[in-house]
């Protein structure tokens, strides 16, 4: 395998991992000891993507990812994540078992995870597959994404109910201190800052 960067011919393995459709190897080159990323892939039959104007064309793995790329830009998206994406995408059409799939049907594919991966992401993917016209198509995929914000805020709301207290025991109250919280802290002397989860 040539280094990408000083096309050496030698390079060494320092890391391997299996996905569902293949083997990542981490590589380093020994002549510039730069690194490089590679692929093993089962070969499969070529799939054909069906365009709205009636073209068709096989599925071009890095042309997806190429666009994937650019919807994250600038965002704090792992490429590891946008690899993933597209792995699933890829275990996804396989699954399916179909020679020719609708690039309509392959673009719902990548906004489906974008959405739960990065919503501006997915607006920019958005944008150039919907080919947005006008402000309103805009406005629209915005108004949806707020919707969703707001289910989830409402689920989130939610209180979850507790379990039975003992009788006889103060809420908040640890047995045998009354001065001290549950969490181990003065009741005078507490901040009120809990610790982050993040």
């Amino acid at each position: 395998m040539r280094c990408p960067y000083c096309n050496s011919p030698d390079s060494r393995v320092t890391d391997s991992r299996t996905s569902d459709n293949g083997v990542r190897r981490r590589r380093e080159c020994t002549r510039c000891g730069l690194r490089f990323t590679t692929y093993e892939r089962v070969q499969t039959t070529a799939l054909l993507v069906a365009k709205a104007d009636g073209r068709r064309e096989e599925f071009n793995r890095q042309k997806l990812m190429d666009g994937i790329v650019k919807a994250c830009a600038k965002r704090r998206v792992p490429y590891r994540e946008i690899e993933k994406l597209v792995e699933d995408i890829e275990a996804e059409m396989q699954r399916l078992g179909h020679a020719e799939i609708r690039a309509a049907v392959l673009g719902d594919m990548v906004m489906e995870r974008l959405r739960r991966l990065d919503r501006v992401a997915y607006i920019r993917f958005a944008s150039v597959y919907r080919d947005f016209q006008d402000i309103d198509s805009f406005e629209e995929v915005v108004k949806d994404l707020k919707e969703d914000t707001t289910q989830l805020s409402l689920m989130e709301g939610v209180p979850i109910p507790r379990g039975r207290q003992r009788r006889g025991r103060r809420p908040g109250r640890a047995t045998g201190d009354p001065g001290r919280l549950n969490n181990g802290s003065s009741g005078h002397g507490s901040s009120g800052h809990g610790s982050s989860g993040g």
